[in-house]
């Protein structure tokens, strides 16, 4: 592709233009991928992006490659294991909310059908959202939507999930699409 145009946010690092080519905004119904960047945006919380993408294979690696119930059998070894490597960032509260929040993801899996199920019951028609951005400098970090489904997940128990991660979140799999309108790749 000849001088493709993309949002602004990604630069040019190879890795950050190859996620926001090939998964940024891409709907996704599957409940793997939606645990893995509930895992992935909930450590992103106070970081860059482009911080936990250069780890992301260490957390796929330490994370049970994003499986959620060998993820929610983590015992306080397995905490500490992970806390020793370097390869992630080293939060206690987050790794110990990774494994509390796989127990909650499991819960709303049993209660909906699907992670996917339940997120788009917040939806308006159960679809994802096209939003028109001239410019993707004008990318919200919020909306009423990210507000209400963080609102909730509180009230679940979840940790680290609050309206501005759910919002990216919601970006990173497609229930809304942040792409500028000249974007190549929207």
């Amino acid at each position: 592709m000849l001088n493709p145009k993309r949002c602004h946010w990604c630069g040019t690092d190879p890795l950050y233009t190859k996620y926001h080519d090939e998964e940024w905004g891409k709907e996704t119904h599957d409940d793997q991928i939606l645990f893995e960047f509930l895992i992935l945006e909930a450590a992103q919380a106070g970081l860059s992006w482009i911080t936990i993408l250069r780890k992301r294979e260490n957390y796929r690696r330490l994370f049970a490659n994003f499986d959620a119930v060998k993820v929610s059998q983590f015992t306080d070894e397995d905490i500490e294991r992970i806390l020793l490597d370097p390869g992630i960032i080293r939060n206690r509260l987050k790794v110990k909310a990774a494994v509390s929040n796989a127990k909650l993801f499991l819960a709303v899996q049993k209660e909906f059908g699907s992670f996917d199920k339940y997120l788009y019951s917040f939806m308006p028609n159960g679809k994802p959202l096209q939003n028109e951005l001239v410019d993707s400098k004008q990318t919200p970090a919020t909306s009423a939507i990210s507000d209400a489904i963080a609102k909730n997940m509180k009230k679940k128990g979840f940790k680290f999930f609050g309206s501005t991660i759910c919002y990216a979140h919601m970006q990173a799999t497609g229930m809304v699409n942040d792409h500028a309108l000249d974007c190549t790749f929207r």
